[in-house]
């Protein structure tokens, strides 16, 4: 399945792209222009699609630094919905919100779909697609959004943009409740995560390929993208066992999904670019802190090492 030419996009590689350092979080201390800068030139030899979570103060830097310094990138903008209904089925907390905080959410969420409507139609040369959410209808999600409100929000943003519009969610909610929305939007974006469902390294990619297949059957009218899958390098041993993650099965993971991507042609945002400290719970070991295919520090793990390009040697004579 060609994802690229059903969408009329040219062929290059996505990465998901956040890019917060220690220190630094979604609603406190952003990245400065020069640490974008200095992260999107490291990705810029490689990676042609970024895929971005929020319109927020980040996001809008990464835009400006990809304008002004002539970046070749194309982006999937996205905007991050809180939750607007308790979930109390989520393992984690998702069914603890008092009534007046959901209907706060409720009335910021529909403020950040204008946001992603204005930055869309202000950087058009840019971003490529909008997302009105991320992983807010599957059932263990702590910002659970009816699937009603995301169709709202998706018609909003088709009333007042001209790009593709798309939701991102895990694999498994499109298989069935999800299929209004699938009526609406421009093309499908799924999740695969083997590794979060107990899958060993030797038979992750098969059931990637099986996640992906089972969308695309349900709608073969519908294009269908990956935006999230990769492997993580540690495990506190809460939801992932430790030893299946680490920088050799990454390698393998991300050597397997290119090779079956490139050759399929299908639209993939590897997750993610940069390990990101602030995720997570405090524990060092965390999983959600480790999935970068660069460290924190910006240094490559042995699953892009070979692709970074390094300053050839030059011999001064003396």
């Amino acid at each position: 399945m060609d994802s690229f030419k059903r969408l009329g996009l040219p062929y290059g590689n996505g990465i998901c792209y956040s890019g917060f350092r220690e220190g630094q979080y979604p609603g406190g201390i952003c990245p400065s222009y020069e640490e974008v800068k200095e992260d999107l030139l490291i990705l810029k030899n490689n990676w042609k699609y970024l895929r971005l979570y929020d319109c927020d103060e980040h996001g809008e830097t990464v835009l400006e630094v990809i304008r002004k310094e002539k970046l070749d990138f194309k982006v999937m903008m996205g905007a991050f919905i809180e939750a607007e209904l308790n979930n109390f089925g989520c393992p984690w907390g998702g069914g603890v919100f008092p009534e007046d905080h959901l209907k706060l959410n409720r009335s910021n969420n529909i403020k950040k779909i204008k946001k992603l409507i204005d930055i869309g139609n202000k950087y058009q040369d840019i971003i490529f697609s909008l997302s009105v959410g991320n992983e807010a209808c599957v059932d263990w999600t702590d910002h659970y959004v009816s699937v009603s409100n995301v169709i709202e929000y998706v018609k909003m943003v088709k009333k007042s943009t001209w790009q593709p519009v798309t939701f991102c969610e895990n694999y498994v909610p499109w298989l069935h409740k999800l299929e209004p929305l699938a009526e609406l939007i421009d093309f499908i974006s799924i999740h695969t995560y083997p590794v979060w469902e107990y899958k060993h390294i030797h038979e992750s990619l098969e059931y990637t390929i099986d996640n992906y297949y089972a969308v695309v059957q349900k709608y073969p009218d519908i294009p269908v993208v990956i935006t999230e899958a990769g492997w993580s390098t540690n495990s506190n041993g809460k939801g992932i066992d430790p030893g299946i993650v680490n920088e050799e099965n990454q390698k393998i993971y991300y050597d397997d999904l290119m090779n079956w991507t490139n050759t399929e042609n299908i639209l993939t945002f590897v997750f993610e670019a940069f390990d990101e400290e602030w995720k997570g719970s405090p524990e060092p070991l965390e999983p959600e802190k480790h999935w970068g295919l660069f460290k924190g520090d910006r240094t490559p793990k042995k699953a892009v090492r070979d692709l970074i390009i390094k300053p050839e040697r030059i011999d001064i004579a003396l």
